[in-house]
């Protein structure tokens, strides 16, 4: 479903500030994988998303989404096909716009109809949206009407989740997207896309710092290190390994030691 060959992509060439942000990176995800993924800050984790959202052209490889090359797709062209969750709950939604309005712009964002207005979203359309929205359990279908701005951050997010899906993309990108959540409403969340992604079969990649989760969530788990992927396991050998294990072989693929502070206080207080 997904793949990439050789990918570079360098900010600020040419000055102090240079940084190689992708290097040489390859993946292959095939349809219907859910891979987590983690690394330390500046790995290229967020990068890589960006890249396959089309936020910015890469400067060499290439970028395939079930079989078409999208290497120079624009970024309206792959979010047809793409859903993109961010870790900051405010991104992803329209404040100002109402739950429906926001719900019918990602509507239409997959149409294959050249031209696409408010006015072609019918009665059957909101039904629909209500109930996608019951299936959150947030009471959100009792108020389409009200703006989004109104809502709290885990219902936006869960809103954002929604919105992503409510077309079924060929991938869901997930970025950290529970991390800025309360405990409580970040596994409310977490059991969404768990949900959604397994019943509609969604190939997904998920970025996390919790190393526990890297292991249970999905059927692949992918370390990245100094924008390129050091590490990728998943069946018998992922069930048998423990995070310790998993920080061992990233050493090895690494050449260093795991550095995420983060990350490492998570995976010590979920033992």
């Amino acid at each position: 479903m997904l793949k990439l060959v050789d990918v570079y992509k360098t900010f600020n060439r040419g000055t102090v500030n240079e940084k190689k942000a992708l290097n040489g990176l390859s993946l292959e995800l095939n349809e219907g994988d859910f891979a987590t993924i983690v690394g330390s800050n500046g790995a290229g984790k967020s990068t890589m998303f960006n890249a396959i959202a089309g936020n910015f052209f890469v400067e060499k490889g290439c970028i395939e989404l079930d079989g078409e090359d999208i290497t120079f797709s624009r970024e309206h062209q792959r979010a047809k096909m793409i859903g993109y969750l961010f870790q900051d709950p405010m991104k992803g939604t329209a404040p100002n716009m109402t739950i429906e309005e926001n719900l019918a712009i990602a509507y239409l964002r997959a149409s294959t109809e050249r031209h696409q207005y408010f006015s072609r979203i019918s009665k059957k359309d909101k039904e629909m949206f209500r109930e996608h929205l019951a299936l959150l359990g947030m009471d959100l279908e009792n108020r389409m009407k009200n703006p989004v701005g109104l809502l709290s951050g885990g219902q936006r997010q869960a809103l954002t989740l929604l919105m992503a899906t409510i077309v079924t993309p060929k991938l869901l990108l997930l970025d950290e997207h529970t991390a800025a959540l309360d405990p409580g409403t970040a596994e409310k969340v977490l059991t969404l896309t768990k949900n959604i992604v397994s019943e509609r079969n969604i190939t997904c990649l998920m970025v996390t710092h919790n190393m526990n989760q890297a292991l249970s969530l999905g059927n692949r788990t992918l370390m990245m290190d100094s924008g390129r992927i050091v590490l990728d396991i998943s069946g018998e050998e992922r069930s048998r390994m423990t995070v310790d294990d998993l920080l061992e072989k990233f050493s090895v693929g690494a050449g260093k030691e795991f550095d995420n502070d983060r990350i490492l206080l998570s995976s010590v207080k979920n033992k």
